[in-house]
């Protein structure tokens, strides 16, 4: 009688947040502790945290941070995940198949074997190369210890200026958050408008609503230093030509997939700098490693490239998919169409799909219309207006991209066009979606379906002879 036992294998995940710990909690729902021990590496306090939700803790609309913690560590444990805070991994071994940590309290480091790798160390907030730069008061906001570390600041700081370097999402919520807060905001922008992910007509409604909150805009302007004081701390931010003073600055520039680790076991990368995987979110040419979240890059499903697009709704899915991959299961991420919404006070901002640049950098002749309507039916109260603008490919009328700014209800109609680019529907045939309609939630004919009558008759308009 053989009375041998199978070994037990290991999956050692680094990284505590979204795609890690979503992939380490698949994982052990399909192979318990007998078949599958899970070793998770944090090196913050904390894991499986809403990093979205950060400008709104900062802001005051979320107020205990508690709040935007999935997870905590402890809820892990039990389910029989190791996870281990405040430890780094710092060297990849993969023909040894072990990471090497440090403990970031002690300086102690181990060696850790594993059977199964999951990557998922997200990004890294961007930090511009200038003088100042690392000077108390100014913050990058990317984890909940960076969160709290602004807080801290704020907390302490006598002055009420704040200047946000950068006008993507980061750097609009953040200006938010900051005048939630009291403070006089200045939002220092390279690009000619904000949103940046927008074309720049519709960014133009952007800046014209924030100017109107009492936001100065400062467009077209690089940032040369950071100044200081007698004290080291920040004290102004200055471009070629004008300074503007400082308490406190926030980088909202924008982030990078944190890849150091992977680059320098020699695994593979694209040209954003993110890991490429297959569908499974395997590490290409790698069969035991599995990456996801902020550290990858996908495949966007309208242009046919690879783009890295840092977002929890992809980490959570990469997260399931690895952790149902590793669990002894099947499952695919197929890519994105690259959707994304965000506010600034009553101002919602919603994408999906290319911009104009990003259609002609692949080569696709497309009609651009845009169109202005309300959220509700124009006699109901309250109804407020709407900018909608569409993409069609040329000939063919295939939907390629579509972005929404306007008040109350504008944000979430981005998703019917999320769905049609998803479907690979065209203009014409978005048309005839059967949408709901009351009065108090839209016009008779929706926003985005006149916006894809609008295209799909330009489209017919192109053909003409």
């Amino acid at each position: 009688m053989n009375m041998s036992r199978t070994r037990r294998e290991r999956l050692v995940v680094i990284g505590g947040d979204a795609a890690g710990m979503s992939a380490a909690s698949q994982a052990r729902r399909l192979k318990g502790p007998d078949e599958l021990e899970i070793v998770a590496f944090e090196r913050g306090h904390f894991t499986s945290y809403s990093a979205c939700g950060i400008p709104y803790w900062v802001g005051g609309d979320v107020t205990d941070r508690d709040r935007l913690i999935a997870r905590t560590p402890e809820e892990h444990r039990a389910r029989d995940i190791d996870v281990r805070l405040r430890t780094e991994v710092t060297e990849l071994d993969l023909d040894g198949r072990r990471v090497r940590s440090r403990d970031l309290d002690s300086g102690a480091e181990s060696w850790t074997p594993y059977d199964k790798l999951v990557i998922a160390t997200g990004a890294r907030p961007i930090r511009p190369d200038l003088p100042g730069a690392d000077a108390p008061g100014v913050h990058g906001v990317q984890t909940l210890d960076d969160g709290q570390a602004l807080l801290d600041t704020l907390a302490g700081t006598r002055g009420r200026r704040a200047v946000v370097v950068g006008a993507g999402y980061i750097g609009v919520e953040m200006a938010e958050a900051l005048l939630n807060r009291g403070y006089e905001v200045t939002v220092v922008n390279r690009g000619s408008e904000p949103m940046s992910t927008l074309d720049p007509d519709m960014g133009c409604l952007v800046h014209e609503a924030m100017t109107g909150l009492g936001i100065t805009m400062v467009n077209d302007a690089e940032v040369t230093k950071i100044l200081t004081g007698d004290d080291g701390r920040v004290r102004a931010v200055a471009t070629q030509d004008r300074e503007f003073p400082a308490d406190v600055v926030v980088l909202g520039i924008g982030v990078r997939p944190e890849t150091a680790l992977a680059r320098a076991a020699g695994l593979p990368l694209g040209t954003h700098g993110g890991l490429l995987t297959d569908r499974s979110m395997r590490v290409r040419g790698r069969e035991d490693v599995w990456a996801g979240g902020d550290c990858v890059e996908v495949l966007d499903l309208v242009s046919g490239q690879e783009r890295h697009i840092a977002l929890g709704t992809h980490a959570n899915k990469h997260g399931q998919v690895i952790g149902t991959n590793v669990g002894g299961g099947y499952a695919t991420f197929p890519g994105v169409v690259g959707t994304a919404v965000s506010k600034v006070c009553d101002l919602e901002i919603a994408r999906t799909g290319l911009r104009e640049k990003d259609a002609r950098r692949v080569g696709l002749r497309f009609v651009a219309v845009t169109i202005e309507s309300t959220s509700r039916a124009g006699y109901y109260p309250n109804a407020s207006p709407m900018t909608v603008k569409m993409l069609a490919e040329l000939r063919t009328g295939r939907l390629l991209g579509v972005q929404i700014v306007g008040r109350e209800g504008a944000g979430k109609r981005v998703d019917i066009a999320a769905v049609a680019l998803t479907a690979g529907m065209t203009a014409e045939q978005m048309t005839t979606l059967d949408l709901g309609y009351a009065p108090p939630f839209s016009p008779v004919w929706d926003p985005v379906l006149v916006a894809a009558r609008k295209a799909a008759a330009k489209v017919r308009g192109s053909l003409t002879p």
